[in-house]
């Protein structure tokens, strides 16, 4: 409550309920000089409602507070500041402007991802020509994924590789929450740009490899590999990774090139893989600890798309008993 005794701070929470912020984006919004706002967000965070993360050479922040927290008395911080906002007209009218403000970090963010899209557009363009349309692909995995959903969610989703931030976005409405991981800061701007317009606290964008999940074991239902294992040197330990972090009983979807020999793809678009047969995945999962479904096919192009679909085995033990016996 002492950290809330101030209007800016006041401000600052009102306006991450809103979206996941920079630092240099606050000050932008409030008109204040960014080392100002720093020690704002210092205080905020040292008293557990708001919280900082690293992209790059970025510092982005989110709200601590609210419902998806459990925290009852973050909770009810969140119901206070709501309310106040709706009681208190001048409270209210700051709010109004700065989120007004809002929309220049969007458009901001937007005119960034149109640039990044703008200098990769022909290349990526170019792969696409050689599978299956997007559109095809994804309803494939939403069918694969909610057909046997629980009371139609996919529950906690990890899209490892996230990229644009496409699946996190298509699988939002249907997961209890989307954590969205890509090891590029370039790529989490623009996945960024992409999401948010999504409620607040539906995605978070986290920086990290895949080889090396910043998350503790057993915390996600449902683990999406989308268009990545192809760029892993080491597919197997981004496997055991991935299964790490699955919780028994969890899924794991993979999408990605059946074997092909386009050698091309490894020096113009940097594939470690031409692709996977079945045979490869399957012991792939095994060895991981994952109990594998049969495999969608989609071969509409040059390049068949597949998606491999496998369910976490109940001891988590398993997946290392059987490499040690191998």
């Amino acid at each position: 409550m002492r950290a809330l005794a101030d209007p800016t701070r006041l401000r600052i929470m009102r306006l991450l309920s809103a979206m996941e912020l920079a630092v240099g984006e606050l000050a932008q919004v409030l008109g204040q000089s960014q080392p100002r706002v720093s020690r704002h967000v210092a205080i905020l965070c040292d008293a557990g409602l708001a919280e900082r993360h690293r992209e790059g050479s970025w510092v982005f922040l989110r709200a601590a507070i609210g419902s998806e927290h459990s925290n009852p008395v973050g909770d009810a911080l969140s119901r206070l500041l709501a309310t106040a906002e709706t009681e208190d007209q001048t409270f209210a009218s700051i709010c109004a402007e700065d989120r007004h403000q809002l929309a220049k970090i969007r458009g901001a963010r937007e005119h960034s991802a149109a640039a990044y899209f703008a200098k990769h557009a022909d290349e990526w363009d170019q792969l696409r020509q050689l599978h299956s349309a997007d559109q095809v692909v994804e309803d494939q995995l939403v069918a694969a994924l909610t057909s046997t959903a629980d009371q139609g969610t996919i529950g906690e989703l990890l899209d490892i590789g996230t990229g644009t931030g496409r699946m996190a976005e298509l699988f939002a409405p249907r997961a209890d929450h989307v954590t969205a991981l890509d090891k590029s800061p370039d790529m989490l701007r623009v996945a960024r740009a992409k999401l948010q317009n999504l409620p607040g606290n539906a995605v978070d964008l986290v920086q990290g490899d895949f080889l090396a999940l910043p998350f503790e074991a057993h915390r996600f239902d449902t683990v999406l590999l989308h268009q990545v294992l192809h760029f892993a040197q080491d597919p197997a330990a981004a496997l055991a990774e991935a299964a790490r972090v699955t919780r028994p009983g969890g899924r794991i979807a993979i999408v990605d090139f059946a074997a092909h020999n386009r050698e091309e793809l490894r020096d113009r678009y940097a594939h470690a893989r031409l692709g996977f047969t079945d045979k490869a995945i399957r012991s792939l999962m095994k060895e991981a600890g994952y109990e594998p479904a049969p495999p969608v096919a989609m071969d509409e192009g040059e390049l068949t798309v597949k998606i491999w679909l496998g369910t976490r085995l109940g001891n988590p033990a398993v997946a290392g008993q059987r490499k040690a016996a191998q």
